[in-house]
């Protein structure tokens, strides 16, 4: 059965242990068939438990296409507020990383991934999905755990070692990036729209890093030694180029598997790396202040909430807006990092920005469009 809202696929059995027939003359919006028995059809000698898959999970026949009910009309904005929203958690979350002194990334990010599995795993044994998967499916969720929580990570670090502004704007150029490697992994259509969007992110990570061999030996505006800040940079690099190919990985898996089982791969090989790493660099250690300790939880709650925002916002708008709406990243990354860091941006990173931000709204925007497109002529 087909959870339009979730936007996941997932197997909800009826009461009789069959899937029901579908009518095909009733469709909704989506072009989904609607999984509501038709009036008068009733499972012979058995409560009624099927559940609708046009609406947000209710039970028939208190569902929006039962007889004498009406469906709610959805808030306008809605999901755009969530986005902003999500964006703003994500934004502070962000700036406590920055206010923690003792540390290390890979510990925080293993914090993260402890408030990842005590939010996924009641989900889990809800929906019951099970903990590994479908067979043909594991080395893709192994692979996007992997990845992923490797992403994170770089993320982690960058925010820690440069400018909150700088590593946020790197990491915008993520779409770009999926873009390129869709086309190289799934042969997805490349145009040359999208290969002017992918130069104009190059030229804005450019811009942030600022070579030596570009811009001379004297690099202005960097906050703490050039060194650290080229790092810092790779690693922001690196970290958006695994989100690229963790959009990739899920897109091949699609819908065949549960969004939360995606979560829990992320959440326990995240864990297992981070404590493995840890232990390695001899960094695992509590911190030694009450403040930081009170900024991990933080951190874990935050981020937690930005993504449950952002996860409301994709259920009840289209990607499209979102993605162009998710760039308030940026904007509350400058501003946070103004007000309480005391770390004007530079004309180079405002440059940079301009052109990472342009390059991925142009990619959303035109994805969005070809989406519109595709679903007017499936209309037809």
């Amino acid at each position: 059965m087909v959870l339009c809202q979730g936007g996941e696929a997932a197997a909800v059995p009826a009461a009789s242990g069959k899937e029901p027939e579908v009518p095909l003359s009733r469709e909704d919006g989506a072009g989904q068939p609607c999984l509501c028995p038709a009036p008068g059809m009733e499972a012979a000698g058995a409560e009624e438990r099927r559940v609708c898959g046009c609406c947000s999970g209710l039970s028939w026949p208190r569902c929006c296409k039962a007889p004498g009910t009406k469906k709610k009309a959805a808030c306008p904005g809605l999901g755009l507020f969530y986005t902003v929203l999500s964006a703003f958690l994500f934004s502070v979350a962000s700036l406590f990383l920055k206010k923690i002194e003792d540390v290390h990334s890979v510990e925080v990010s293993a914090f993260r991934c402890v408030f990842q599995m005590a939010f996924v795993l009641p989900g889990l044994i809800y929906y019951k999905t099970g903990f590994l998967g479908p067979k043909g499916k594991r080395i893709f969720l192994f692979f996007r755990g992997f990845l992923g929580s490797s992403a994170m990570i770089l993320l982690y670090y960058a925010f820690q070692v440069m400018p909150l502004a700088d590593a946020t704007v790197i990491t915008f150029s993520s779409p770009v990036f999926t873009s390129l490697l869709a086309w190289i992994f799934l042969k997805e259509k490349y145009s040359i729209w999208d290969l002017l969007f992918t130069l104009f992110a190059i030229t804005g990570v450019v811009l942030i890093a600022r070579p030596p061999f570009l811009f001379g030996s004297n690099v202005t505006g960097i906050e703490g030694s050039y060194t650290d800040h080229l790092k810092g940079t790779i690693a922001a690099i690196t970290s958006t180029v695994s989100a690229a190919l963790t959009f990739v990985i899920l897109r091949k898996v699609g819908k065949s598997v549960h969004y939360f089982l995606s979560i829990w791969y992320y959440a326990v090989i995240g864990l297992i790396g981070c404590v493995i790493a840890l232990f390695v660099m001899n960094e695992w250690r509590l911190p030694y202040c009450g403040k930081d300790r009170v900024l991990l939880i933080l951190i874990g709650l935050l981020g937690l909430g930005g993504q449950i925002f952002l996860t409301k916002a994709l259920q009840i708008e289209k990607a499209g807006p979102v993605a162009i709406m998710k760039t308030m990243d940026v904007v509350f990354a400058f501003i946070l990092q103004i007000l309480f860091l005391n770390h004007l941006p530079t004309w180079w990173t405002v440059g940079g920005a301009l052109c990472v931000v342009a390059s991925s709204c142009g990619t959303a925007i035109r994805k969005w469009r070809q989406s519109l497109k595709k679903a007017k002529q499936n209309e037809i």
